[in-house]
C-alpha cells in the first residue's frame, strides 16, 4: 500500500494524524534564536555546479521566496549584480537568512506518534534553526571572496556535478575550508543529466578529496536504468519519491517492505548502503559499535537518529575523514529538502565550533581564554590560596567581539559592513572601536541581510551574520569591539585596545591594468571611486607608476579585473580609459654589490632631522642562511610575498627595550618604531626594481644599525625611513650597472581536467607551444593526489583506494567500469603543469577547442622565476609596444 506524505523537516507526517503544531522555541526572530539552533554555513563549488540553483531552492522550500529563481533568467536571489546576471555566474557572495523548517512547519512534540517506527527521538532537524546561508562564486578568479566567508562560517555544503564529479576548483575550495576546520557535507547534484555518474563521483571524492564517503543516499532510477525519480534513504531505510507537484513540494515515502514488493532490486541496494555506512560509521565512531553490538549486528535494526548522531560525531572530528553524501538534481525540485535537513542535523552550531584565535599585544591565544581570564600574556593577581583572582574590569567591559569580513557599497543603504559576531551583542547606536585602525566609530543602523534586501534589527547576538551601516573606516578583516563606557573621543584600555581575531589572508594579483582619467577634471571622482572598489575587494591592489604617473589597477584575474572595469565605468559611471590586461612581471638582482652606507640631514616640517644606514643587497639564493639568526635578539628579519628578505641588524639595541629613549635610543622613539621605519623604507625602495620598473622579488636587503653612528637626537621615523630608501635604491642601482638584473615572470601551477581521448593533445600543447612543464599524469583510478591539495604542518592526506569505497553501481556503464566507479567514456585525467601565467591567458577557450569543449582547468600562483635572455626581450619588446 503506498501512503502520500507532505515533507516537513526530518519528519514524514501522515496528513491524517498530524497533531495541532506548536513552537518548541519562543523564538521568532533570527536575531534571538539560541546558538545550538543557529547555523552559518556556504555553498562551495565549481562553477556551473549548481550552486545558486541549490539556494534558489532552499529559499522556497524554507518559505522565503514565493517562486523559484532561475539563472538563464537572472531572476535568481542571490545573484543580483546586473554583471552575474548576464554572465550567469555568481561573482559576489551574498548573504542569506531563513529558518528551516519554516516556523510554522516545526514538529510538536505531542506529534511524534505521527512519525516512522525508527523515530524514537526528536532529531534536530524537527525544531526551526536560524539559517544564515552564503553563496560563494565558484570561478578561480573570485577565490578571495570563498576564501573571506569561509573565514566567517561554521560548516559548509560543497556541491558536485554529477556529470563533471570532483572538479579542479572542487579541489581548491575544499581545501581551504580543510584550513579553516570547517566541517562539509557533499551534495551530488545534476543526477537528471544524460551522462550522470553517482558511483563514479562517489569514489572520485574518495581518492580526490582524501575521506572516505558515507553514502547516505544514493539514486532511484525509473525502473532501474530510466529517469531519475527520486532517492533511496540508507539512514532510514526508506525510498523517498519526487512527484505530483512541478515545485518539488510533495514527496511519496515508500517504506523498505513496499519496495521489497515494487522495486525488489532498489530495495536490496537500500540495505547495502545501510550495511556499508554502518560498518564505515564503525571504523570511526565508538558510539557505533556500541549500538551495533546492542542490535545483535544487525545492521538494519539500529534506528536512524543514532545513525545521524552517530554521523554528526565523525563529521565534527577534525581532520574530518567521514564525508556525508547525498544525491538529487535542484534544477528538477529532487533531493533539496533532504540536504536542507542534512544541514541541521550534521552541521555545527556556532557553539560547537573551536573557539576563535586572537592576538593581543603579539602574543596569539584565544578569545574564550581572554574572557576567562587565562589569556597567556595577562599576568592577573591570585589571592591568597594561589587561586587566580576574579576577571579584571578591563576585560569584564568587552561587550561583544566581531569580525568585518566584507564591505559593500550599496547605492541606496551607503557603505554595508558585514560582521560575524563572535562573543556578546552589537546594539543600535553603539560604539565601536576598530583595533585594527584604532579608529572609534557609531553604528547607527544593523540589519539582517537577504541577499540584496535587509530587514533592520535592534542588534546583532552573538554567534550571527549580520551588517552594519555607517561605518567610515571599517575594511575587510577589520576587529570590531564594543566596550562599556566608551565614547567617541575614548578607545579601550591597554591591552584590550590591541586585540585582535585571526585576519584573513589576501593571495597577491598576477594581471594589471592602467586606468587614465579622461580629463583632469574627473581625476578625483576616478580616484575615489577606486577607493570604494578596493575597500570592496582587497584582493584588487592601485599602484602608480612613478617615471610615466599612471595608475595600475591589479587583480586576480582576467575575469576579475573585467568586473572591476565594468563597475567602474558602468556602476559608477567613472569617465577613464581603461588599458588592455597585463601580467605583473618582477625583477631581481643578479650580483651583490659592495655595502652602501647613507647619511640623511634634512629640514623636515621646520625641524631638523638627521639619521644614518649601512645597506647591503644580494640576491636571496646567493646569500648566507638566515635561519641561525632568526632566534638573535639583536636581529630582526622580515619576509616578504615575492620572496624578499629584509634583515635588520641592530646591535647594542635588543628586541626588549620597548621604552622611548632606552638604550641610546633619541628621545620619543622605540625599537618598533625603528624597525617599522627601517622595514617601510625598504620596502618602498623594493616596489620599483633599477632595470624595467618592475617590483623587486627575491632580493635580499641587510640593513645595519649602529646606535652608536647612525641615531642622532634629532633622528626621527620619517628620517629613518627616508634614508633606508634612498640607500636601499643607490644599492640596487649599483647591482644594476655592474651587472644587469634579471625579469622574472609568474608560474602557475595548473590542475587540468581532460578526458582520455583529449589527453595526448592537451599534454603536447602546453609542453611544447606553451613552454610549460608536465609534473604529473594523475589518472582517475589513481591512489595519488594533485599537489594543489596542501595539509596543515603535521598533517598527512589520507590515501583511498576506491576498490573500498561503497558506491552504487550507475545504470549506464559497463560492469567492469562500475566496479571501479568510472564510465569508459568519461573516464578523466589529471594533468598537474607549471606553465608561466603569460602563456595561461585566455587558455580556457583554447583548452575547450582541443577537448570538445570537456576540459575545465584551476591554476594559483607557485612562484616567480627567472626568464631567459630570449625570452626576456620578447616580453619587453611587447610590453613597449603596448606603450
Amino acid at each position: 500500500m503506498r501512503i502520500r506524505w507532505a515533507w516537513s523537516a526530518r519528519r514524514i507526517v501522515r496528513h491524517n494524524v498530524i497533531a495541532p503544531r506548536r513552537l518548541l522555541s519562543s523564538q521568532t526572530e533570527p536575531g534571538r534564536a539560541q546558538l545550538s539552533k543557529i547555523r552559518n554555513i556556504g555553498i562551495i563549488a565549481h562553477i556551473d555546479a549548481g550552486k545558486t540553483t541549490t539556494t534558489e531552492r532552499m529559499l522556497y522550500y524554507s518559505g522565503h521566496t514565493r517562486r523559484i529563481g532561475d539563472v538563464d533568467e537572472g531572476s535568481t536571489v542571490t545573484d543580483f549584480l546586473p554583471a552575474e546576471r548576464a554572465r550567469g555566474i555568481t561573482i559576489q557572495s551574498a548573504a542569506i537568512t531563513f529558518h528551516w523548517p519554516p516556523i510554522n512547519q516545526q514538529l510538536s512534540i505531542n506529534s511524534t506518534q505521527a512519525l516512522p517506527e525508527t523515530f524514537n527521538i526528536i532529531p534536530r532537524s524537527s525544531i526551526s534553526h536560524n539559517i544564515n546561508l552564503i553563496d560563494t562564486p565558484g570561478h578561480a578568479d573570485f577565490t578571495f571572496e570563498v576564501l573571506r566567508s569561509l573565514r566567517v562560517l561554521d560548516g559548509a555544503v560543497c556541491i558536485l556535478d554529477g556529470v563533471a564529479g570532483v572538479e579542479a576548483q572542487t579541489e581548491k575550495v575544499w581545501t581551504q575550508a580543510g584550513h579553516y576546520q570547517i566541517p562539509r557535507i557533499i551534495f551530488v547534484n545534476k543526477l537528471d543529466r544524460v551522462g550522470a555518474a553517482f558511483s563514479r563521483t562517489v569514489k572520485e571524492i574518495g581518492v580526490r578529496l582524501h575521506g572516505w564517503p558515507a553514502v547516505c543516499q544514493i539514486p532511484w532510477w525509473k525502473d532501474g536504468n530510466g529517469e531519475f525519480i527520486g532517492v533511496g534513504d540508507a539512514v532510514y531505510l526508506r525510498g523517498l519519491l519526487w512527484q505530483g507537484a512541478s515545485d518539488g513540494s510533495q514527496i511519496q515515502a515508500f517504506s523498505l517492505k513496499e519496495l521489497e514488493t515494487n522495486d525488489a532490486d532498489f530495495a536490496a541496494e537500500i540495505k547495502k548502503a545501510r550495511v556499508a555506512l554502518v560498518e564505515l560509521l564503525s571504523e570511526r565512531d565508538d558510539g557505533m559499535v556500541e549500538l551495533f553490538l546492542e542490535h545483535e549486528e544487525n545492521h538494519l535494526s539500529i534506528p536512524g537518529p543514532t545513525i545521524i548522531q552517530s554521523l554528526r560525531r565523525t563529521v565534527l572530528q577534525n581532520p574530518q575523514c567521514i564525508i556525508p553524501v547525498f544525491a538529487g538534481a535542484s534544477f528538477r525540485n529532487i533531493g533539496v529538502q533532504p540536504l536542507l535537513d542534512a544541514v541541521v542535523d550534521l552541521l555545527p552550531s556556532p557553539k560547537e565550533r573551536p573557539d576563535p584565535e586572537i592576538s593581543l599585544e603579539g602574543r596569539t591565544g584565544t578569545l574564550f581564554q581572554l574572557l576567562m581570564g587565562t589569556f597567556p600574556s595577562l599576568h592577573l593577581p591570585s589571592d591568597k590560596g594561589g587561586k587566580r583572582s576574579k576577571i579584571p574590569v578591563e576585560i569584564a567591559n568587552i561587550q561583544a567581539c566581531a569580525l568585518a569580513f566584507k564591505v559593500v557599497n550599496d547605492p541606496k543603504r551607503g557603505i554595508l559592513v558585514y560582521v560575524r559576531v563572535y562573543t556578546g551583542s552589537i546594539l543600535k547606536g553603539c560604539t565601536l572601536f576598530n583595533t585594527t585602525l584604532h579608529s572609534t566609530e557609531r553604528a547607527p543602523h544593523l540589519f539582517t541581510m537577504y541577499a540584496n534586501d535587509a530587514v533592520e534589527v535592534d542588534f546583532i547576538p552573538s554567534g550571527q551574520i549580520g551588517v552594519i551601516t555607517g561605518l567610515k573606516f571599517a575594511r575587510t578583516g577589520d576587529t570590531l569591539i564594543s566596550y562599556k563606557g566608551m565614547n567617541m573621543k575614548s578607545q579601550p584600555p591597554a591591552p584590550i585596545n590591541s586585540l585582535q581575531l585571526r585576519p584573513i589572508h589576501v593571495p597577491p594579483p598576477v594581471f594589471f591594468t592602467s586606468i587614465e582619467p579622461n580629463s583632469l577634471s574627473e581625476q578625483k571622482h576616478v580616484l575615489d571611486t577606486l577607493a570604494i572598489l578596493l575597500r570592496e575587494d582587497p584582493s584588487l591592489q592601485l599602484s602608480v607608476d612613478e617615471e610615466s604617473g599612471q595608475t595600475h589597477l591589479a587583480g586576480m584575474g582576467d575575469l576579475h579585473l573585467e568586473i572591476a572595469r565594468d563597475r567602474l565605468l558602468n556602476d559608477f559611471k567613472a569617465k577613464a580609459r581603461i588599458g588592455a590586461i597585463e601580467i605583473g612581471y618582477r625583477e631581481t638582482i643578479s650580483i651583490s654589490p659592495s655595502p652602501h652606507s647613507s647619511t640623511l640631514e634634512k629640514v623636515i616640517a621646520g625641524k631638523l632631522a638627521k639619521a644614518g644606514i649601512a645597506v647591503s643587497v644580494a640576491p636571496v639564493d646567493r646569500m648566507s642562511k638566515t635561519k641561525e639568526r632568526e632566534d638573535d635578539p639583536y636581529t630582526t628579519i622580515y619576509k616578504t610575498e615575492d620572496g624578499n628578505h629584509i634583515i635588520i641588524h641592530h646591535p647594542n639595541l635588543h628586541r626588549d627595550y620597548q621604552s622611548p629613549g632606552t638604550s641610546n635610543l633619541p628621545p620619543r622613539l622605540t625599537l618598533n618604531t625603528v624597525l617599522s621605519a627601517l622595514h617601510a623604507g625598504a620596502s618602498a625602495a623594493l616596489a620599483r626594481g633599477p632595470l624595467n620598473g618592475f617590483p623587486l622579488a627575491s632580493t635580499a636587503v641587510t640593513i645595519s644599525l649602529d646606535a652608536a653612528t647612525h641615531l642622532f637626537p634629532e633622528t626621527t621615523s620619517a628620517a629613518l625611513s627616508m634614508v633606508t630608501r634612498s640607500a636601499v635604491q643607490t644599492s640596487l642601482r649599483k647591482s644594476n650597472d655592474e651587472s644587469p638584473g634579471v625579469m622574472m615572470e609568474p608560474v602557475m601551477l595548473c590542475t587540468i581536467f581532460v578526458n582520455e581521448s583529449s589527453l595526448g593533445s592537451v599534454v603536447q600543447d602546453l609542453s611544447s607551444a606553451r613552454g610549460g612543464q608536465v609534473l604529473s599524469l594523475d589518472g582517475s583510478d589513481s591512489l595519488s593526489s594533485s599537489p594543489s591539495l596542501s595539509t596543515s604542518p603535521g598533517e598527512e592526506l589520507l590515501r583511498i583506494n576506491p576498490t573500498q569505497i561503497y558506491a552504487p553501481p550507475d545504470p549506464f556503464s559497463g560492469s567492469s567500469a562500475s566496479e571501479m566507479g568510472y564510465g569508459a567514456d568519461n573516464n578523466q585525467r589529471q594533468i598537474v603543469a607549471r606553465v608561466p601565467l603569460k602563456e595561461m591567458v585566455g587558455y580556457l577557450n583554447h583548452l575547450r577547442s582541443l577537448t570538445g569543449g570537456r576540459g575545465t582547468f584551476v591554476m594559483n600562483v607557485d612562484g616567480f622565476e627567472r626568464m631567459s635572455a630570449q625570452r626576456q626581450r620578447e616580453v619587453l619588446d611587447a610590453i613597449r609596444e603596448f606603450v
